[in-house]
């Protein structure tokens, strides 16, 4: 099955069990896509595809469909241990052109400095792409600015899910950017 995506929708979820594999299922659940069969794909948002609602991205779901996505994932049976899992979005001002997705998925980093980095790092792809020149050693704000005046990037942000391990369980979190024909 061969197509160029027309919909997307972002989703998010957190589980925990005793088992590595259920505390997965259940961050499925959580993120209401456990009754897709899923296909991890690369980063790339499509030219002209557009963002709809969750609601909507749901209702367009088959038990059993094959689904393509772009997933963050993590996991941690350690107590206490924080973890969190994002995608980041950048999308280009020319709506005919590609964006990009990046997932981050790290280990002791808030959901606010996991959700920074991808949505830096999609954007940045973006740029250098783009040919839009910047200095990488600059702070994501500072970069963010340079970005958006190009008038080449019309808009970035992130979807992200953190969690702490918990005594005994598996902790899984996951970030699906859920790509829709």
């Amino acid at each position: 099955m061969s197509f160029v995506p027309e919909k997307i929708f972002f989703t998010k979820g957190v589980g925990r069990h005793k088992e590595y594999l259920s505390s997965f299922e259940l961050a499925l659940r959580d993120a209401k896509i456990e009754k897709c069969n899923l296909v991890t794909v690369s980063s790339i948002f499509p030219p002209k595809c557009r963002r709809i609602s969750v609601d909507e991205g749901l209702a367009l779901l088959s038990p059993g469909q094959i689904t393509f996505v772009v997933m963050a994932r993590n996991s941690t049976n350690e107590y206490n241990r924080l973890i969190a899992a994002s995608v980041g979005v950048a999308i280009p001002a020319d709506d005919t052109q590609y964006g990009y997705l990046s997932e981050h998925h790290p280990l002791g980093e808030s959901a606010e400095q996991c959700g920074e980095y991808a949505e830096d790092l999609a954007a940045t792809m973006l740029a250098t792409t783009l040919g839009i020149e910047f200095d990488p050693n600059k702070d994501w704000d500072e970069r963010e600015g340079i970005y958006q005046m190009s008038g080449k990037i019309i808009n970035s942000y992130n979807i992200t899910q953190s969690a702490e391990g918990e005594n005994g369980l598996w902790t899984t979190v996951i970030s699906c950017a859920v790509l829709l024909p």
